[in-house]
């Protein structure tokens, strides 16, 4: 079924406090190796190459808010365990108002101005520049996310599938401060792992569904280069700059889907920053049934969810009462 634009924001989280997770890193996570352009770059025995180039088209959202959708528009709908990628710009007092989820994740990274969310078990908090949100919607939540403070406010948000037998768990969250993610710089390149591993560095974030989130910034001249897992997914997105990803260039606002391979390397040839995101996930190669902000697998389950939804039942229990001030 098509996605629901009105009746419920598509944009998504930025949670509070419910359950801790439980502690650990992903063991799965891809080793990096940063080198300048003059090093030898190490070799990987498939490099991974460009097979789609897509640009981000601007689009609105919620009230007064507008996304450039990644992924989950027309032109690249999933990236199994991908469902939605929206680089987010709102001015004050717009945002998105309440809104539910069900069945996984959302990753939410400022990267100017700060966002002020609520949920309907109490919580109530603020993120700001260079912060994250790592939020498990499981069975269901509901809450609103809206600007706060003066000017633009702009970021990400990553919508990450989970696997049938995670899908009804309880919501829980996990939040990390700009001041604790860990970062390296070497030769040029500066990295913030969100998730995964990095730099011989390591994501406090535990990832349900096995996940690599990097922030790079690289001088111009730099180059990187970085190891994937071969049976992962993977795509970058370009913040801004100039760069060439393999051996495709690419601009601000495309999102370039990689082939297999276990490796990628990305080069500035530009006289500016260049920064993107890379992005890879193991994928679930289970059926997905979406209706909205509902992501299930059968269209069966997702009528359920509606009702739940609807009656105030299984998971949204407290919506019956809640409205966000």
């Amino acid at each position: 079924m098509k996605a629901i634009r009105h009746s419920f924001s598509l944009f998504n989280c930025k949670v509070s406090s419910f359950k801790n997770p439980p502690t650990g890193k992903n063991t799965r996570a891809a080793n990096l190796h940063i080198m300048s352009e003059s090093n030898q770059a190490p070799t990987f025995n498939t490099p991974r190459s460009v097979i789609s180039n897509v640009l981000a088209e601007s689009q609105r959202e919620g009230v007064g808010a507008v996304v450039r959708r990644a992924i989950g528009s027309r032109e690249l709908k999933i990236l199994d365990p991908f469902l939605l990628l929206d680089h987010f710009t709102v001015n004050p007092p717009s945002g998105f108002p309440d809104h539910p989820h069900r069945g996984f994740e959302t990753v939410t990274y400022m990267m100017q101005g700060a966002m002020t969310h609520q949920d309907f078990t109490g919580h109530k908090g603020t993120i700001r520049t260079g912060d994250v949100q790592w939020m498990t919607a499981g069975r269901g939540i509901i809450h609103s996310e809206m600007a706060a403070g003066e000017g633009m406010q702009k970021g990400v948000q990553l919508w990450i599938n989970l696997a049938s037998k995670d899908k009804m768990i309880e919501p829980r969250y996990q939040e990390l401060p700009s001041d604790n993610i860990p970062t390296g710089e070497q030769d040029g390149v500066e990295v913030r792992v969100i998730a995964g591993e990095s730099m011989g560095l390591h994501s406090p974030v535990y990832t349900r569904t096995p996940t690599m989130f990097l922030d790079f910034t690289l001088k111009p001249g730099a180059v990187s280069h970085q190891n994937i897992p071969e049976s992962w997914n993977a795509f970058a997105y370009v913040i801004e700059g100039e760069g060439v990803f393999g051996s495709t260039s690419s601009s601000p606002y495309h999102v370039l889907v990689l082939g297999p391979g276990d490796g990628l390397s990305v080069r500035n040839r530009s006289s500016k920053l260049l920064r993107f995101l890379l992005i890879a996930g193991q994928p679930l190669n289970e059926p997905v049934a979406q209706y909205g902000p509902f992501v299930m697998n059968t269209q069966a389950e997702i009528e359920k969810t509606i009702e739940d939804y609807h009656y105030c039942r299984n998971g949204f229990e407290m919506a019956k009462y809640w409205r966000s001030q």
